[in-house]
């Protein structure tokens, strides 16, 4: 729900104060305390979509993607080129960002019920509220919890409708009565929060696109608003890398007859289907950043472009086509890797950032530009001292990434990712280990598990990851 924020302009004549005189200092009140709010605390606005991998971005090098709005926020703040998310699906990734937590330590994924209320107490919304800030949240939440109406100030939480096999999944929302797409949707929510906000407080509002999320109940699968129909139509997507059945036939038969597999054939099994998708994909995160542009529109009209900082991410990377596959889980840089932007007004200064960044690190980077003291019971680092020409991350080695979640379709998988290697495994099947030389071989495509010469890299990086997730267990909370 959206709340009106009025004004009352009653009870302005005090004695021996001119009805206008007390109308001026009414106003002069409200635009110190405007400034005062402004000047001392920045807004804050954090924009997550949906599936969007890193390379899916022209600032990334893509050539043939339509995203000036995410552009120019790369080209006028930091853009950080190894971005991760520590587990590659949608629920334990949001569960992450809202803890500043690895999956091992909060624990929530998909089939786990709520997640726990000690985690919420402990998350960025709860504690942003708490120390004054004036919160928002619209979109897809993605975390079961039933106390979400009172997380924030206001907010609305909602995803695709999958009771729809067709369009009406993503067009199922009104504005002024008319059908929108779910993305004209946010972002319209998003310009009515900013026009309302009070002025008396800064705010942070949380922005959770669905786009590009396919729609995975209808045969299309990705559906965008019409204005956009002639995108992307005269190119033709060129072929996915890893095409080949060799690269297929290489996964263990669990992933070949997974869920990966199965998206793969509902979005890409065709040359028809391959060309559909991948421009509907790239349609939909242009109509995202189309919303971006308006939303950067509204700060101006009120006055708040200068004092607010934006925060742009991907909540997991993406397979479109590589290896035969499709959808996320797997701990490829494919399903890890994705788009990390911080534009800060106050702090022009661009750069592009080649350290690790997580998404643990977004809570403990909202913390530090609000001014709050971040929780010791946080994983992530603060992203912020980059505006100063420093370097946080520089001696972050290495990260965990995992996919815990016990289903039939998806086989669970966790590993460790380092600035030059790969290892990972499956859960249920420990036998089945792959390690990549990230440096010589990005694409990872060259196991060397069975290499004699690499045994002693694989017995190290085994045993770090074996550390690390002892560790991480040792942290949850009672």
């Amino acid at each position: 729900m959206m709340y009106n924020f009025k004004f009352c302009s009653t009870g302005l004549n005090y004695s021996g104060i001119t009805r206008y005189s007390g109308l001026f200092i009414f106003v002069f009140l409200l635009g110190s305390i405007r400034s005062f709010a402004q000047s001392e605390k920045p807004n804050i606005i954090f924009i997550l979509t949906d599936d969007q991998r890193w390379d899916a971005l022209g600032y990334a090098g893509n050539e043939n993607i339509h995203t000036p709005e995410m552009d120019k926020l790369a080209r006028e703040g930091l853009y950080f080129k190894n971005a991760f998310v520590t587990t590659p699906i949608c629920a334990a990734s949001r569960a992450s960002i809202l803890t500043g937590m690895y999956e091992r330590t909060h624990g929530y994924t998909f089939g786990q019920g709520d997640i726990k209320q000690a985690y919420i107490d402990l998350s960025y919304p709860s504690l942003l509220r708490e120390s004054g800030y004036f919160t928002g949240f619209y979109g897809k939440f993605g975390v079961n919890y039933k106390g979400f109406d009172q997380l924030f100030d206001v907010g609305e939480s909602y995803d695709r409708d999958v009771a729809y096999k067709d369009k009406r999944g993503y067009f199922f929302k009104t504005i002024n009565q008319d059908t929108v797409h779910l993305t004209r949707y946010t972002g319209q929510q998003a310009i009515d929060f900013i026009r309302e906000s009070p002025p008396e407080k800064p705010f942070m509002l949380s922005l959770s696109f669905s786009a590009p999320h396919a729609h995975d109940p209808a045969e299309k699968q990705y559906f965008w608003s019409s204005e956009f129909d002639t995108m992307y139509q005269d190119w033709v997507v060129p072929d996915p890398l890893l095409k080949e059945d060799s690269y297929f036939l290489a996964q263990p038969e669990y992933v070949r007859t997974g869920e990966n597999r199965t998206r793969w054939n509902w979005r890409f099994d065709t040359p028809e289907k391959y060309q559909h998708s991948v421009k509907g994909y790239y349609r939909m995160i242009s109509e995202v950043d189309a919303e971006i542009g308006k939303i950067r529109r509204a700060l101006e009209e009120k006055g708040l472009a200068e004092n607010t900082v934006i925060i742009l991410m991907g909540d997991n990377g993406y397979f479109l086509g590589e290896r035969q596959l499709a959808g996320k889980w797997l701990m490829y840089d494919n399903s890890l890797r994705v788009p990390l932007v911080i534009f800060d007004p106050r702090n022009p200064a661009h750069r592009e950032i080649e350290d690790m960044a997580l998404n643990i690190d977004v809570p403990p980077t909202i913390f530090e530009f609000a001014g709050i003291s971040i929780p010791n019971e946080w994983q992530g680092k603060s992203l912020t001292p980059y505006f100063k020409g420093k370097n946080p991350l520089k001696n972050r080695s290495e990260f965990v990434s995992e996919h815990l979640w016990e289903v039939d379709i998806i086989a669970p998988s966790e590993g460790l990712r380092t600035k030059e290697w790969k290892y990972f495994r499956y859960k249920n099947d420990l036998n089945h280990e792959e390690l990549y030389d990230l440096i010589n071989d990005p694409q990872e495509i060259n196991n060397l598990v069975k290499n004699p010469s690499h045994q002693k890299k694989l017995v190290e990086l085994r045993s770090k990851f074996d550390s690390m997730a002892k560790d991480l267990e040792s942290k949850r909370l009672n």
